[in-house]
C-alpha cells in the first residue's frame, strides 16, 4: 500500500500537499464532470424541463446527506491521528466503527428521504411542470445512499492513512460507467430523469465495491475485516465529536441553500435551470477548495498524532496560498468563458443568460469562500469543531436567511438574492480567523488535542 501513500509527516511541505490533492483533486473535478454529463444529456436529450427537476432537487438531497458526509470528516481526523501515533489497535477499531457507522446511516438515510421526498419539493415550492419528474429522481438517488456513504467513508479513512490515488482511479472507473449508462438510459432507452438517477446509484455501487475491496486486501495502517464489524464506543465518541458539528454545519447551509433554491424557483423553470448549470460550474470551484481543504485536515491531523508542532503552521500557510490562488484563478476563468461553457448545458438563450448572474456575483468572489474554508478546517484539525460550527450558523446561514426575508423580499432580484453568498462568506471569515489566531496564540493545541479529543 505504501507505494500509493504520501509521507505527511517528513520531507517538503508544499510539494506533499500538492503531490497528495492532485489524485483526490482529479477525483473530484471528475465526479463533477460526471455529474455535469447528467445534466447535459438530459438538457440536451430531454429538455429544460428534466433538467430543472435534477436541479430542484439537490439542495434537498444535499440538505440530508450533508450531516453524514461531516461524519465522514471526523472519521479522517481519528484515523489520521491514530496513524500519526502509531495506534495500530486504534486505526483498527476507528476503521470498522466508520464502516458498520456508514452502513447503518445509508440505510437509515435512504429510508428517510424515500418518504420525506414529495413533502419536501412541495415544501421548496418546486415548479407543477418539474415536481413529477424531481420527487421520482430524488426517490431513486436516496435508494443509493448506503453506497455513496460507504465510498465516501472509505474513501476518508484511504485519504486519512496518505492514500488518494486508488479513490481516483476507482471514481474514474465507476464515472465513466456513469455516462455510459446515462446515454444508455435517456437516450435508447429515453426514461429521462430516472435513467439519470439509476446511473448514478450503479455507479456509485461500484465505487463502494472498490474501495471496500481495497480495504479488505489491504496490508498497512487500514485493513478491514468483515468479522471485526464494531461499534467501538470510544472511537464512535471521538468521530462524532468530530463530525457532528461539522456535518450540522452542512445541513444548516443546506437549509439556507434550499431557501435560496425555493426563491430561485419563484422565477419559474428557465431561471431553476439556468442555476442548476451554474452550480455545475460552482461545484468545479468548490471541488478545489474541498480537495485542498481535506488535505490540510489529514496533512495536520497526522502531524497533530505525530506530536509535531513545528509542522502545523507551514502546512496552513501553504495550504491556503494555493487555495486562494486557484479559486482566484478558476473565479476570473469562469467569468470570460463562462457563457461558451453554460451553452454546453443548454442552448437557449435564458438559460445561459441567467446563469450568467450567478457566475457573476458567486464564482468571480469564490477566492473569499477559500480562505474560509480552509480557515476552518485548520480550526477543527486542531481539535475544535463546536466553535467553527457556531460560527457558519449564525454568520453564514443565519445571514442569508435573514437576508432572503429582509432586502430580497423587497428587492426582488437574482442578483439581490446571489449577493448574500460573499457578503455571508465575509462575515464568517472575520470570526474564523479571530478564533483561528486565539486558538494558535492562546492555547497549546497539541494540550487540547489530547484533553478534547481522547485519542489512545
Amino acid at each position: 500500500m505504501k507505494k500509493n501513500n504520501i509521507d505527511m509527516l517528513n520531507g517538503p511541505i508544499a510539494s506533499s500537499i500538492i503531490l497528495f490533492a492532485i489524485p483526490m483533486l482529479l477525483s473530484g473535478l471528475l465526479q463533477i464532470l460526471f455529474n455535469a454529463a447528467d445534466t447535459i444529456v438530459v438538457g440536451r436529450f430531454a429538455g429544460h424541463t428534466s433538467m430543472a427537476a435534477i436541479g430542484s432537487t439537490g439542495s434537498i438531497t444535499n440538505l440530508l446527506v450533508n450531516l453524514f458526509m461531516g461524519i465522514s470528516i471526523g472519521v479522517n481526523v481519528v484515523v489520521a491521528r491514530s496513524v500519526g501515533m502509531k495506534d495500530e489497535r486504534g486505526v483498527d477499531r476507528a476503521v470498522h466503527t466508520a464502516i458498520t457507522l456508514s452502513f447503518l446511516s445509508g440505510v437509515g438515510l435512504s429510508i428517510i428521504g424515500f418518504i420525506l421526498s414529495p413533502t419536501l419539493l412541495s415544501l421548496m415550492d418546486t415548479p407543477s411542470d418539474v415536481i413529477d419528474k424531481s420527487i421520482l429522481y430524488m426517490r431513486i438517488i436516496f435508494l443509493g445512499q448506503p453506497f455513496n456513504l460507504i465510498y465516501n467513508f472509505g474513501a476518508a479513512i484511504l485519504r486519512a492513512d496518505g492514500d488518494t490515488k486508488r479513490p481516483l482511479y476507482y471514481l474514474t472507473f465507476a464515472g465513466i460507467l456513469n455516462v455510459i449508462l446515462n446515454l444508455f438510459f435517456v437516450i435508447i432507452l429515453k426514461i429521462d430523469v430516472a435513467g439519470v438517477a439509476f446511473a448514478t446509484i450503479i455507479s456509485q455501487g461500484v465505487s463502494a465495491f472498490l474501495v471496500m475491496k481495497t480495504l479488505y486486501k489491504g496490508s498497512g495502517n487500514v485493513k478491514f475485516s468483515f468479522s471485526r464489524l464494531t461499534i467501538d464506543k470510544r472511537k464512535l465518541k471521538d468521530i462524532l465529536y468530530m463530525g457532528v458539528p461539522a456535518g450540522l454545519q452542512s445541513v444548516l447551509f443546506s437549509i439556507s441553500n434550499v431557501l435560496i433554491q425555493s426563491s430561485v424557483n419563484s422565477f419559474g423553470s428557465l431561471a431553476v435551470a439556468g442555476n442548476t448549470a451554474a452550480n455545475s460550474i460552482d461545484g468545479f470551484l468548490y471541488t478545489v477548495n474541498n480537495c485542498f481543504a481535506q488535505t490540510n485536515l489529514s496533512f495536520i491531523s497526522q502531524n497533530y498524532g505525530a506530536g509535531k508542532r513545528e509542522r502545523i503552521l507551514p502546512i496552513m500557510k501553504s495550504s491556503m496560498l494555493i487555495t486562494v490562488t486557484a479559486s482566484l484563478i478558476l473565479g476570473t476563468f469562469s467569468l470570460f468563458f463562462g457563457p461558451t461553457i453554460l451553452s454546453l448545458y443548454s442552448g437557449e438563450g435564458e438559460v445561459v443568460s441567467y446563469a450568467m448572474i450567478r457566475v457573476r456575483y458567486v464564482l468571480t468572489v469564490y477566492f473569499i469562500f477559500a480562505f474560509e474554508e480552509m480557515t476552518v478546517s485548520c480550526i477543527r484539525a486542531l481539535g475544535y469543531s463546536i466553535a467553527p460550527m457556531f460560527i457558519s450558523v449564525f454568520c453564514i446561514c443565519g445571514f442569508r436567511i435573514m437576508w432572503i426575508f429582509t432586502y430580497f423580499a423587497s428587492h426582488h432580484t437574482l442578483e439581490s438574492l446571489y449577493i448574500a453568498y460573499p457578503l455571508s462568506w465575509s462575515v464568517a471569515t472575520v470570526f474564523h480567523v479571530s478564533l483561528l489566531l486565539y486558538i494558535w496564540k492562546k492555547k497549546n493545541p497539541l494540550d487540547g488535542m489530547k484533553k478534547r479529543a481522547s485519542i489512545e
